[in-house]
């Protein structure tokens, strides 16, 4: 998929065009909107295809230091559209290969980018569109938005790394809660659980995931990127190896343009300015 690029004065840098995605890149950040609203954003292959294609296009571009996730119209994301892969009565799918194919690589994809993933939740996150959410690194939701573990209503486990991410973010007793009974909570509940980073009013969501996302622009990427692998590898390790991979990490960051720029504007009482490397 080679999408055609043509200038957008408007975000200051390049959109690429797609069928079921916006995608624009300018300034140091490339902002991805899900763009079905008609189907509150849900899941079809063709739309996870371009999603992966635009995350390529990330880590091919250095330029590019941040990424905005957010849906477009009332909803982010109502998981998958059953309708995409609807089959006959009495016939059987097999949705570990469409686990395996698109939702999977989908979740490590985000979480192996070298930058930081904000998620602005403008409306109902359902399903796997609650669960892709939890996989970016910081997530701001409209008061008026809403998370809902459906899947034990259709006789499924959470996807998309929900078993994963829930009883990290909620303990589990949440975490069973929210799984099992599927039902569903609030923006501010989201919040007070720590479930995300922050609740904002709807007319703000947007602006104060932009102004996030210009932070991350001109902050120093190469030590947020060490920050998220490290926080990430905590899970797995030990205090012991966690120590260690803090000196290791600590070592080749001592070495980086963005450090030596960070102490020389702190020694002559300036605004650092970062290249991210």
């Amino acid at each position: 998929m080679n999408p055609s690029v043509h200038p957008n004065e408007s975000d200051k840098g390049a959109t690429m065009s797609y069928q079921n995605i916006l995608f624009t890149i300018g300034q140091g950040v490339a902002t991805l909107t899900l763009n079905r609203p008609d189907k509150l954003n849900s899941f079809t292959q063709a739309m996870h295809l371009e999603v992966r294609d635009a995350i390529d296009t990330l880590r091919g571009d250095p330029s590019v230091r941040v990424l905005l996730l957010t849906g477009a119209g009332r909803g982010f994301c109502a998981g998958q559209d059953l309708g995409d892969r609807a089959v006959a009565p009495g016939q059987a799918v097999d949705l570990g290969d469409s686990v395996e194919h698109y939702y999977t690589p989908l979740v490590l994809s985000l979480r192996a980018l070298p930058m930081p993933v904000v998620c602005a939740v403008n409306g109902v996150a359902a399903g796997a569109g609650a669960n892709l959410a939890l996989a970016c690194d910081i997530v701001l939701a409209a008061r008026s938005a809403s998370f809902v573990e459906v899947f034990c209503k259709l006789g499924l486990i959470p996807d998309t790394g929900g078993t994963w991410h829930l009883p990290r973010l909620v303990g589990r007793a949440r975490a069973m809660g929210l799984a099992l009974l599927g039902e569903k909570i609030d923006a501010e509940t989201a919040e007070q659980w720590g479930l995300i980073w922050k609740c904002v009013p709807d007319a703000g969501l947007m602006d104060a995931a932009r102004t996030m996302a210009e932070h991350f622009a001109q902050a120093p990427t190469k030590g947020l990127a060490f920050t998220k692998k490290a926080l990430q590898a905590s899970y797995a390790n030990d205090l012991e190896q966690q120590l260690e991979l803090e000196a290791k990490m600590m070592r080749e960051l001592g070495y980086s343009d963005d450090y030596r720029e960070g102490v020389a504007a702190f020694l002559e009482k300036r605004t650092p300015h970062f290249k991210g490397h």
